[in-house]
């Protein structure tokens, strides 16, 4: 099958893709150029999410293609890594709502839950009728989490009550089920609950006055006295070290995410280049223009490079946590380079929506602090590198 080629993609890595997997990426990248792309900077201008679009993106088919309780044939990581990037490509916050609900919420109850409970809750999630979210950061504590977690579980026969306070959890104003990371004070030990929003002792108020990804829906969440069956924890979550197990993977789609944002920028800013005129000319046709936009490609084109082949690692079983780490990293400093960049070719009409690029600067600076900041990616890496651990 023929997949239309994206500007930015110097070097062909959508070729990588078989036919029945350009056919899907195809099928999402049409959808999002028609759907998505006319509302996304009113969305993100008025900071309401396009809830209508839900049960279209459910009929795409791709929010279960992970997960065994879900219908077809499971995809690869490439694939996943195209429509990650794709998503983002089009605007970051829907590739953010999509990442939080199959990676993050979905991707907990695959690993952790047990086989009843993927039964449960996967077939409605992967149709996307039933929408989920992550509850891990915490007002107080974000890049120190593992030892820092203060939200409690204490146990009380078949029940859980849970006490603590959540941040940053994306889709947590609307999910139909909140993965809810706590300490059990029995044990000291991070396990995994699954909250329904009709929770008694649940509260999710919306984060207002983002200047980043404000089509998502943030939430502060409050958890007081909230009461659990013991059905809803996840069997298989009972340590931090299962947690951050889904944060690696989850962490490679980040940067996934990034690429696709620097082909917008991209993209983007040779359309302008070509288009716009000054001294007689269209401003492409100056060099230290043309200097620009090769940079932006060189960014792009190593990034994708990276996770590509992070994603051939993934398939073959052979990850681990720095390569993740120093994908997330890297990606996400170079895409910083280039939507500055693109911004910069294209002066006072870049800060502007009209344009289109503004709202990818903006949103370039929470994709660059999410899922690990460079700081925190640095010193995984480095531990790697050097047998020693340098976080404290």
């Amino acid at each position: 099958m023929t997949l239309d080629s994206l500007p930015g993609d110097l070097y062909h890595m959508q070729e990588l893709l078989d036919d029945r997997e350009k056919e899907i990426v195809g099928r999402v990248r049409a959808f999002l150029e028609s759907k998505v792309a006319p509302i996304a900077n009113d969305c993100w201008a008025r900071a309401e999410f396009p809830f209508d679009l839900i049960p279209q993106f459910g009929e795409l088919g791709v929010a279960g293609l992970a997960h065994d309780e879900c219908p077809g044939e499971k995809p690869s990581s490439l694939l996943t890594g195209f429509l990650a990037m794709d998503m983002a490509r089009v605007d970051p916050s829907m590739s953010t709502f999509f990442g939080v609900h199959t990676g993050l919420a979905m991707g907990s109850i695959g690993r952790c839950g047990s086989p009843e409970q993927r039964e449960r809750w996967l077939p409605a999630m992967g149709r996307m009728e039933k929408i989920g979210a992550f509850a891990l950061t915490e007002p107080e504590g974000g890049s120190d989490v593992a030892l820092g977690l203060r939200t409690t579980a204490r146990r009380e026969g078949d029940t859980w009550v849970l006490n603590g306070a959540k941040r940053w959890i994306g889709n947590g104003t609307f999910a139909d089920h909140t993965v809810v990371w706590a300490r059990d004070e029995s044990d000291d030990q991070v396990k995994g609950f699954v909250v329904t929003k009709d929770a008694p002792g649940f509260t999710a108020t919306r984060i207002e006055n983002k200047i980043a990804l404000r089509t998502v829906q943030n939430a502060d969440i409050v958890l007081t006295g909230c009461r659990v069956p013991e059905t809803d924890r996840l069997a298989g979550a009972n340590s931090f070290k299962d947690t951050a197990a889904i944060l690696r993977r989850t962490r490679s789609g980040v940067a996934w995410q990034a690429v696709g944002v620097m082909l917008a920028a991209y993209e983007i800013a040779r359309d302008y280049a070509v288009e716009r005129e000054q001294f007689g000319r269209p401003i492409a046709k100056f060099q230290l223009v043309q200097d620009l936009l090769v940079n932006i490609l060189g960014n792009v084109t190593s990034s994708l490079g990276m996770v590509v082949r992070l994603a051939q690692l993934q398939d073959e079983g052979l990850y681990r946590d720095e390569h993740s780490a120093l994908a997330k990293a890297h990606c996400t400093t170079r895409m910083r380079e280039a939507v500055g960049w693109a911004r910069e070719l294209m002066a006072g009409n870049g800060i502007v929506l009209d344009y289109g690029i503004g709202r990818f600067v903006a949103d370039a600076e929470a994709l660059y602090s999410y899922e690990g900041t460079r700081e925190i990616n640095t010193l995984i890496v480095g531990r790697a590198a050097t047998g020693m651990g340098a976080f404290v």
